[in-house]
This record gives C-alpha cells, sequence and structure tokens, in this order.
C-alpha cells in the first residue's frame, strides 16, 4: 500500500455569507460562474480529492484564482473547508482540539510564504529562531539548530544581519531555514519562489532539490509556473476553478495530458528538456548494446548522447542501475512530438468508458 501521508478527501470551500446554503445548489451542478452570479458566493475549492506521498514534493499549480493557495491554507486549518475530510499521518485534522492544532503547527508542519513574513525587528538569527522558540527550545538548541540551518542555506556571516539588509533570495533563504529549524515532517511552500527573479529562484529551486535529496521531507509546493513545477515536482496536481483537473507523475502529464485544458498548459514547454528517456523507453530486447544512461536523462542530453556514439541505440537503468530499457534516435524524435486534440480526446473517452465499466463491475459484484 503506497504510504500516503496527506489524504484529501471531497474537499469544498464556498467563500459568502451563507456557504452552507450555496453548497446545495453546488451538490446539483451548478459551477463558479453562475454561483457567482446567483448567489454572491465564490467556489475556492471543488470537490477535490488527493493523496500526497510521505517524502515527496507534490506540487499544486494553477492559473490566478484556480485555488492553489487556498488548498495549501486547508493542510494547517488556517483555513476551515465547507465540506470535506482533511487527513495528516492518520489524524482528522478538522476534528483536531484548539491545543491539539497548535502542537500540530509548532512541530507537525511549516511553511514558507511568497512574501518571505520576516520579523523586521529581529535579526536572521532571531527569525530562524522563531518557530524553535515556540517550540520551548533551550537556549543551547536553540544556537546550535539555528546556526547549522544558517549555515546549510549559505548565509554564514549574515546571522546579526537585519532582513533589509539583504536581497531577496537571501531573505528566502531565511523563511527557508526558519522552516527546517523546526524539523516539521512536512514542508507547505506557497508560490515560495515567484516573488525572486528568474536566476535567483533557479538557484532556490537548485537549494531546495539538494535539501530534499538529504532530508526526505514531504513538502507541498504550489506555482503558477509550470517550468518550475516540473522541474522540482515528484507529482503534480494541476487546478482550474477549484478542480483537479490532473494530477499524475509530470512525466506522464507531458506524455498524456488530460484534455486540452492541460495540453494547452503544457504547449510551450521544450519536450527535449524536460521530458526524461524512461517516460518514452522501450522494452530491452535481446542483444541490445549501447550507451547507458539513467532513466532522469532528458532527451536532449540523450540525443546528444547518441549523435557521440557509434551505436544506434541507449540502454536504461532505473534508479538502482538496473537495465529496464532502449530507446534509438526514431524513439527520441518521436518523444517530443505532442499528442494532437483528437487523441486526447480518444485517451479521455477510453478512460471515461473504462471507469464506467469498473463501476459497473462493482456494482454487480
Amino acid at each position: 500500500m503506497s504510504d500516503y501521508i496527506i489524504s484529501i478527501k471531497n474537499l469544498y470551500k464556498v467563500f459568502g455569507k451563507d456557504p452552507k446554503k450555496a453548497m446545495q445548489r453546488v451538490h446539483h451542478g451548478m459551477g463558479k460562474d453562475e454561483l457567482l452570479e446567483k448567489t454572491k458566493h465564490v467556489i475556492g475549492l471543488n470537490n477535490v480529492n488527493l493523496d500526497m506521498e510521505r517524502h515527496r514534493i507534490q506540487v499544486v499549480m494553477g492559473l490566478s484564482g484556480s485555488g492553489k493557495s487556498t488548498l495549501i491554507r486547508h493542510i494547517n486549518r488556517l483555513i476551515a473547508p465547507t465540506e470535506g475530510e482533511i487527513w495528516v499521518d492518520g489524524q482528522d485534522v478538522l476534528k483536531l482540539s484548539p491545543e491539539a492544532l497548535r502542537e500540530f503547527r509548532r512541530f507537525k508542519v511549516s511553511m514558507v510564504f511568497q512574501k518571505f513574513a520576516l520579523f523586521p525587528h529581529r535579526t536572521i538569527k532571531e527569525n530562524v529562531g522563531y518557530g524553535l522558540e515556540n517550540q520551548g527550545a533551550n537556549a543551547s538548541k536553540l544556537k546550535t539548530t539555528c546556526e547549522h540551518w544558517i549555515n546549510r542555506v549559505g548565509l554564514s556571516g549574515f546571522e546579526n544581519y537585519y532582513p533589509n539588509q539583504l536581497s531577496g533570495g537571501m531573505q528566502q533563504r531565511v523563511g527557508l531555514a526558519r522552516a527546517l529549524a523546526t524539523d516539521a515532517e512536512i514542508l507547505l511552500m506557497d508560490e515560495a519562489f515567484s516573488a525572486l527573479d528568474p536566476l535567483i529562484r533557479t538557484e532556490m529551486q537548485d537549494v531546495l532539490l539538494d535539501l530534499q535529496n538529504e532530508l526526505e521531507k514531504t513538502i507541498v509546493f504550489i506555482t503558477h509556473d509550470l517550468d518550475e513545477a516540473l522541474r522540482i515536482g515528484d507529482n503534480i496536481a494541476i487546478l482550474r476553478d477549484g478542480e483537479i483537473v490532473q494530477t499524475d507523475d509530470p512525466q506522464n502529464i507531458l506524455m498524456n495530458p488530460a484534455n486540452s485544458y492541460v495540453s494547452e498548459f503544457m504547449k510551450d514547454i521544450n519536450r527535449a528538456r524536460v521530458l526524461r528517456v524512461r517516460a518514452i523507453m522501450k522494452p530491452l530486447e535481446e542483444g541490445d548494446k549501447g550507451p547507458i544512461v539513467k532513466g532522469s536523462t532528458t532527451i536532449e542530453t540523450a540525443l546528444q548522447l547518441l549523435a557521440e556514439s557509434t551505436s544506434d541505440r541507449l540502454i536504461i537503468t532505473d534508479r538502482r542501475g538496473q537495465q529496464v530499457g532502449r530507446l534509438t534516435i526514431e524513439d527520441l524524435i518521436r518523444g517530443m512530438r505532442r499528442p494532437t486534440s483528437a487523441e486526447i480526446q480518444a485517451d479521455a473517452q477510453a478512460e471515461a468508458q473504462a471507469d464506467v465499466q469498473t463501476q459497473t463491475e462493482s456494482t454487480v459484484h
């Protein structure tokens, strides 16, 4: 069984004066625009179901107003749902007492915000130690832990500076260090890098990925940037008007968009630079030989390797180094082709028919 640390079930959030009454219309099929027009209520989340695996980076992405930030704030109950369930590591978050919820926020979940949310009157060292103070850490642990994380995010020597003396990228490093210092298992990152310049943003992505390889936290990362989502996400959930339109491994979303909306999202992506060979590899055949590459290798890199080789194929390995597939140059070129609208529609219809068949069989049995 998959180890899901966060499970969100049938989650709805309606904003307005009487959300319970408005929910009756939502359950009868009224959409976002019609609900707003007729009741002045806004659907923030519409029947969201999402399971997040432990020790992985779950990206939630979508355009402005899609419900991304609303969703992440339900996990630590900064926002209460209109309906639904939120389970974190076996706990029903919605049933936590006020004291239990405070403990949950102190020890289980940390958050990194888009606008840094640093205390301007506190030094960098004091900002990093804020969560530890709330946990009741003694002075010795506070000093040792703060020094460790300030060093780990590359800010040694800046301990006694104030936030306004640092650049935006450095301030976000402070925010990340503060979140990590509490040793919380779950890290919530709400558009954490979107306020940064592109080069600094890429640098912060590298810092996050390096830390994740070392710490193996469970990270929920909100972004509107597809390149960022594809670069860091182990799984991506795409939101539209409060609904999840597709959730899957990033490579599978690239290869098999659920509908034309997702396909449109992906159209400007350079597939050669983000698509991994594991997503398009074919089964090994007897006698296959050639240069060996990891499944995480991009198509662009794989094409370069083949161009420099006398072989007509590459051999693909999994994370354990076991040979699991092969690719020719023709396979790599085909992998860069986007599926057509007709193919996407046909796949969606086939999936819908399969779901109906499964439901029918379950009813019969």
